[in-house]
């Protein structure tokens, strides 16, 4: 065996029985184990175009990216987001549905992600881990907090019949920071979604769709599309950016910023925690400021990036 080799070797047995001490010794260098600085971010693409349909339902029939139809062509609407090694495929599917009755005007958005078996060893077969659990109640609320999607539109005849959206999107691959690419995932969905045009008949009672009209795009606020960045406390003293699987479990705590996409100062729209550390003084002072001020700043300037791939 060569000597680069062997030192690969005893490199990746170190990593594995002293994950901790790994990471520190990388961190005391100044870099991280995949090669990053503290601050940069991975690569991340998002496709609107049918390539790996295979992975996630086989009997999708492939289409032709240059229709632009989406990565599941039987939803309404779909992305696949690429982090790193973090991929995350999204399909919107519509239903008619009555109105809440303290709701008659408004629809329904219904956002779920799921982590299942196949997309690590970390998860296991069986019912939504309590992880996926968590972070679909998140993206649920960033989604409703933005403002994108105005409820209302989605009402087709006021008490009678709205639309719901079923916004389900699942990891093929993990490789850690699930919570930024699924939610880039179901806003690149909600955008490449469209609805046939539907009328509601009152003398019948029932709702026709009509197939010789067009489908129209869901109407969206493109100032208020949110757009997160997440980031972890190492050692109470660092803050890294866009955390990877491996960093997950050794961070003292995480923390997400979700912005609006539009240029005013009061856009965050949510930040949230896990852990406790996120703003203890040292990682304050190592990072040049408080923390939560820090991880705002870097997200408004990651933001920009996020917004430009999304919109290409």
């Amino acid at each position: 065996m060569a000597s680069s080799e062997q030192d690969s070797l005893k490199a990746a047995i170190f990593q594995r029985l002293h994950p901790r001490v790994y990471l520190e010794r990388f961190v005391a260098e100044k870099i991280r184990p995949d090669g990053r600085e503290f601050s940069d971010w991975r690569q991340v693409s998002v496709n609107l175009g049918a390539y790996w349909l295979h992975a996630i339902n086989k009997s999708c029939s492939a289409q032709s990216n240059r229709n632009r139809i989406g990565s599941i062509s039987t939803a309404d609407g779909s992305a696949l987001v690429r982090l790193g090694s973090t991929t995350v495929v999204c399909g919107v599917k519509a239903e008619i549905a009555e109105p809440e009755l303290e709701r008659p005007h408004e629809g329904y958005l219904v956002p779920n992600f799921d982590l299942p078996a196949l997309c690590s060893p970390k998860f296991k077969p069986g019912p939504p881990s309590e992880e996926a659990q968590v972070l679909s109640d998140k993206l649920n609320e960033a989604l409703l907090a933005s403002g994108m999607l105005s409820l209302s539109s989605l009402c087709i005849h006021p008490g009678r019949a709205v639309w719901v959206l079923y916004v389900d999107a699942m990891c093929i691959n993990y490789d850690g920071n699930a919570f930024d690419a699924a939610l880039l995932s179901m806003v690149a969905a909600l955008r490449n979604t469209k609805l046939p045009k539907a009328i509601f008949d009152e003398d019948t009672g029932k709702t026709t769709c009509s197939r010789r009209e067009s489908r129209v795009p869901l109407e969206l606020d493109t100032s208020r599309i949110p757009i997160s960045s997440s980031f972890g406390i190492f050692d109470s003293s660092h803050i890294l950016s866009d955390p990877t699987a491996f960093e997950e479990p050794l961070l003292d705590s995480a923390l997400s910023v979700v912005l609006s996409s539009g240029s005013a100062d009061d856009d965050v729209i949510l930040v949230s925690q896990h852990g406790s550390s996120a703003t203890s003084s040292r990682a304050a002072t190592c990072a040049g400021g408080d923390a939560f001020s820090v991880c705002i700043r870097g997200a408004k300037e990651r933001k920009k990036h996020l917004f430009q791939v999304l919109c290409a």
